[in-house]
């Protein structure tokens, strides 16, 4: 009785957590569409205003244009779609405003090559979560996920039946679990959590565990499964 009444705290605390997505290129634009198309309302930030006046007017009344600052001071969560250059920056200009949020990374250490494809700009064993995970401001709480597709996938695969796709997720702080599952959900897609941020190298790019990698397409949670 007592575990059931905790389960049903967590969901409703989580269900109203406010979401902020900031960083409105194609992975920004995705995940803010994905939370609108399944009833979850969402605020939209990016440096270039105007981008996200445009985009909220498209989504409609459930999203909320916001600039960087406000969008950190109003969410509980923070999806920061923007490159991994500029996770760092975002950290140091804002960092008194992160002090007990969640903070969603789904950056790739990628950057466009001479060839039209992309290289690794982190050492070969290392991952954005884990550096992410070292400038994280004091009081806020880490998860690697929304990056382990492509924004084609991720909108296409969104809401997918009759069996879910997957995205993984990496978290240190399990406090987190829930609110990054439902998160998740919300994008409409089905959470599987492969561990600790040490993880994260599997679920970015070139990991066995991303679609620009070893896993190489979208998975449901009985394929997913398998990899693990």
């Amino acid at each position: 009785m007592v575990n059931q009444s905790k389960k049903t705290t967590t969901m409703q605390t989580t269900s109203a957590s406010k979401i902020a997505v900031i960083g409105l290129g194609t992975i920004g634009q995705v995940v803010a569409t994905n939370l609108v198309k399944n009833n979850r309302s969402v605020i939209v930030a990016d440096r270039n205003l105007e981008k996200a006046d445009s985009l909220a007017a498209q989504l409609g009344s459930l999203a909320q244009p916001a600039s960087l600052s406000d969008a950190i001071k109003e969410a509980d969560i923070v999806v920061l779609a923007v490159w991994f250059s500029a996770i760092k920056e975002i950290f140091y200009q804002y960092e008194s405003l992160f002090q007990g949020k969640t903070v969603v990374d789904p950056s790739n250490p990628i950057a466009p090559n001479e060839k039209g494809g992309f290289d690794k700009i982190v050492g070969e064993n290392e991952s954005a979560g884990q550096i992410n995970a070292s400038l994280v401001p004091k009081g806020a709480k880490l998860a690697k996920a929304l990056g382990t597709l492509g924004a084609a996938s991720l909108a296409n695969a969104a809401n997918q039946t009759p069996e879910s796709a997957v995205l993984f997720y990496a978290t240190d702080d399990e406090s987190i679990n829930a609110e990054i599952e439902q998160l998740i959900r919300d994008n409409g897609f089905e959470p599987l959590r492969v561990g600790g941020l040490d993880e994260s190298i599997r679920i970015e790019v070139f990991g066995d565990l991303h679609e620009f990698g070893a896993l190489g397409k979208v998975v449901t949670l009985a394929e997913a499964k398998e990899k693990l």
